[in-house]
């Protein structure tokens, strides 16, 4: 795909009256699909992939801009979408851990949809938005004008066996796609959009898809898609030289939960290649049931005024550095899919460091709703209008470990910094950040060096470019911990 400065149909937008004229183009605030798909990684077709099959997120994509290096807050279910939904960063809404609520932490705080609640949208919900285990039994209940049903068969990690009664990692039952939770999730996302669609003001509707979460349970002819020896297992199945032990995972969460991978020691390439097998076959399955969400909004005349947005809380590690699941502050566990698409106004693709904290900003100038004052992100209309080619330097994640340790991750258009401080959770327990308190330093340059072999820190050809990337990591706290002080 072309940049998107390239291919935008609207260029001629200004900054300072771009929510303005998009209220007066249309007479009546765009309705906004939000499409959350769980351990999605941007592996489509969209993105380059040329072995998935993704044909309806493709088509999607090419009605819209793909944000090619987008990044989560924190890699791992409940604080990402914590962090997404609020438009606030971990270490403001204090969600860390899949146990903590986010009104425990900030109970008057206003989340994305209970926002557009408040400002004249009907909103409603089925599937997982929220992390379950973040929020109240009704999926926060402030955030829906519709009251939340938990489906029956769903749960917060989406397991979701059809026949097996063992912990298995994988399973291909021959069934329709209606039987599976996910199947459910599609059919009453379609009630709800009918619905919402009879009412006079606009929607909100959140649709929240399992797959292709952990266990990999998928119809069996999305299985049949693929030939198994297409696949190749990762080639860099190595911790980065001169890396930190503590910034790799072992796998706890596949190795936990199930009985057909090993606790410890190597997986077999033949269950790798079944693992990725598997991944495949739910993401083409998802794929799926988003081409039937987004046939609803054509077939009820609503594609044109409906903002849709599709986002993987986060990424996935597929065997790389003999990783799995998420939990790091890694490429591939912190890059994620994040597209926008409003009718057929915007098109292309932009590479320039994007965050999950942009979207609140951007659904709120996209729709013609005010924005709120305080939120950490920045809006990504002008990327999509062609106006300009970045919103920001760096996209920020960040990862804890060993309950005492805390690493940021800086992401630009080259280089990622990851610098490692021993305070538990940002100044809380030991004051503001200072050169005393870092523990470790790592940085990656992803056009030499993709899968991330080895940690260039102490490279002396690299000097400047970790100069320039530690002179924006302060900038950036020295921004948090003034936020922090208002």
């Amino acid at each position: 795909m072309k940049p998107a400065s390239v291919l935008a149909l609207a260029p001629l937008l200004a900054v300072s009256c771009q929510s303005k004229k998009v209220q007066e183009t249309h007479q009546q605030q765009p309705n906004v699909l939000f499409i959350a798909i769980d351990d999605l990684k941007p592996m489509l077709g969209c993105y380059g992939d040329s072995l998935i099959q993704t044909p309806n997120i493709d088509r999607l994509a090419q009605t819209g801009v793909v944000f090619t290096n987008t990044h989560c807050q924190q890699a791992v279910c409940g604080p990402s979408r914590a962090s997404l939904l609020t438009g606030m960063r971990p270490d403001f809404t204090k969600i860390y851990d899949l146990k903590t609520f986010i009104r425990d932490k900030n109970p008057d705080i206003t989340t994305l949809p209970q926002h557009f609640k408040n400002n004249g949208y009907s909103t409603a919900a089925v599937g997982k938005v929220f992390d379950v285990r973040s929020v109240d039994q009704h999926h926060d209940s402030l955030s829906w004008s519709e009251p939340y049903e938990l489906l029956e068969g769903s749960n917060p990690i989406g397991e979701g066996w059809i026949y097996s009664k063992k912990r298995i990692s994988t399973e291909a039952p021959d069934v329709a796609d209606s039987i599976t939770v996910d199947g459910k999730i599609l059919l009453r996302g379609n009630e709800l959009m009918q619905q919402l669609s009879q009412q006079s003001n606009p929607f909100f509707l959140a649709v929240g898809f399992h797959k292709p979460h952990l266990p990999f349970v998928a119809p069996k002819k999305y299985w049949d898609l693929y030939d198994r020896n297409d696949f190749k297992v990762h080639p860099f199945q190595e911790k980065p030289e001169n890396a930190p032990d503590f910034a790799y995972q072992p796998g706890w969460e596949i190795r936990s939960l199930y009985e057909d991978v090993p606790k410890k020691g190597k997986i077999a390439d033949s269950k790798q290649l079944e693992l990725i097998h598997g991944y495949h076959a739910c993401v083409s399955f998802i794929d799926q049931q988003v081409g039937l969400l987004l046939k609803q909004l054509d077939d009820l005349g609503l594609r044109e005024n409906t903002i849709v947005v599709l986002w993987g809380d986060h990424g996935w590690h597929l065997g790389d550095h003999d990783m799995w699941c998420k939990h790091t502050n890694y490429e591939q566990s912190t890059r994620s899919p994040l597209i926008v698409s409003y009718g057929y106004k915007y098109k292309g693709s932009n590479a320039s460091p994007t965050e999950f904290v942009d979207i609140f900003p951007t659904l709120c100038e996209l729709s013609g709703v005010n924005t709120p004052a305080k939120l950490d992100g920045t809006s990504l209309l002008s990327i999509m209008s062609g106006e300009k080619e970045k919103v920001k330097d760096v996209a920020v994640s960040q990862f804890h470990r060993n309950g005492n340790l805390m690493g940021y991750a800086f992401r630009n258009e080259r280089y990622r910094y990851v610098v490692w401080f021993k305070s538990k959770f940002k100044q809380d327990e030991v004051g503001p950040f200072g050169e005393d308190l870092i523990v470790a330093k790592e940085l990656y340059d992803y056009k030499k060096d993709p899968l991330e072999t080895r940690n260039l820190i102490d490279d002396s050809a690299y000097t400047s470019a970790k100069e320039e990337m530690e002179q924006v990591s302060k900038g950036y706290f020295k921004e948090s911990l003034k936020a922090d002080q208002n």
